[in-house]
């Protein structure tokens, strides 16, 4: 019992580790090298948990290996355009100029069906109103609009526009980021004064807050819990 929980805990750890050493990617935008090396480690590990006759080296060993053959393509590919291409392939254009490209869906094996429940997912039901749509090597479309079509922003329109930064977080669920608070020259006391003009006295009384690069403060007190 004892055994198979810390057998479990090691290759929990070991594949966690592959796969943040894979990056901060979805599923969906993974190369197929990649989606198929997580298959595999997933497959791997759950050999040596099933069955504790199998040594736990015998399924270490695969996994590692799978997660440094990882690390060497991604070398390869961030290295070299020819490797980049033969390993995730390259990006394909199904739309050219209002146009569908008949020969890339052919070969693709890409019917209009689903081209068309893609642009409607990016709110272009009209092919007429794209100027380019480009299946990546991730699988997902992605599509730009014809000038005309696109939406009006303050630049067409010779509009001054202010910075926008990233709000700061502050407090999350109670807990001070005093962190983010010394990136802005501010500290805990200036906060503890902020808040105690709204009757917040405590910290642990705020589930969210943040501050805005116009220096405005967003809080949120917790919800009383019945």
């Amino acid at each position: 019992m004892i055994l198979g929980i810390i057998r479990t805990l090691i290759l929990f750890s070991v594949v966690v580790i592959g796969l943040r050493l894979m990056g901060k990617r979805q599923i969906g935008q993974l190369q197929p090298y990649e989606l198929v090396i997580v298959i595999m480690l997933s497959a791997l590990a759950a050999i040596p948990m099933e069955n504790t006759g199998v040594p736990l080296i015998s399924g270490l060993i695969p996994i590692l290996t799978l997660i440094v053959l990882h690390v060497a393509l991604s070398v390869a590919t961030l290295k070299s355009e020819k490797a980049r291409g033969v390993i995730c392939g390259t990006p394909s254009v199904l739309i050219e100029n209002g146009k569908i490209v008949q020969q890339e869906l052919s070969r693709l094996r890409y019917n209009i069906n689903e081209l068309m429940e893609q642009l409607r997912a990016k709110n272009m039901p009209n092919i007429a109103d794209v100027e380019f749509a480009i299946l990546e090597t991730s699988g997902q479309l992605s599509v730009i609009p014809k000038s005309q079509k696109r939406p009006l922003i303050p630049e067409d329109m010779n509009l001054p526009t202010k910075y926008e930064g990233l709000p700061v977080t502050l407090i999350i669920d109670g807990y001070v980021f005093h962190k983010n608070l010394a990136k802005i020259n501010l500290n805990e006391d200036w906060l503890r004064a902020e808040l105690q003009k709204f009757n917040i006295k405590n910290f642990k009384d705020v589930l969210f807050a943040s501050l805005d690069s116009e220096g405005k403060l967003f809080f949120q007190p917790k919800a009383e819990v019945i």
